[in-house]
């Protein structure tokens, strides 16, 4: 007989897919600045993928090098710290752009 292995999400887990969820189908009703988004994609690409794991993008891609530097500026961090750091960013946005 095969053994099932059921995998049970953590609490932490489950609220950091509700709140990406969330932010997937978010209107927000005022523009979020940049900084906030940047610090938003960092934080969820570090709990998703882990470390930066791609070469840097060229100088003259303004967007994607903020986005990478934001990004690698988290490596070492943990997988379930990045997830309450997103999860925190992500309330204060909702409050912040409501």
């Amino acid at each position: 007989l095969p053994i099932l292995i059921t995998y049970i999400m953590s609490d932490l887990e489950k609220k950091f897919q509700e709140t990406a969820e969330y932010v997937r189908n978010w209107h927000p009703t005022k523009t979020v600045s940049n900084d906030d988004k940047l610090a938003g994609y960092a934080l969820f690409k570090q709990a998703t993928i882990g470390d930066c794991n791609i070469p840097a993008p060229g100088m003259f891609n303004f967007t994607e090098k903020a986005k990478w530097n934001a990004w690698n500026a988290l490596k070492g961090m943990s997988k379930e710290e990045a997830m309450q750091k997103y999860i925190d960013c992500i309330e204060a946005q909702k409050v912040k752009y409501a």
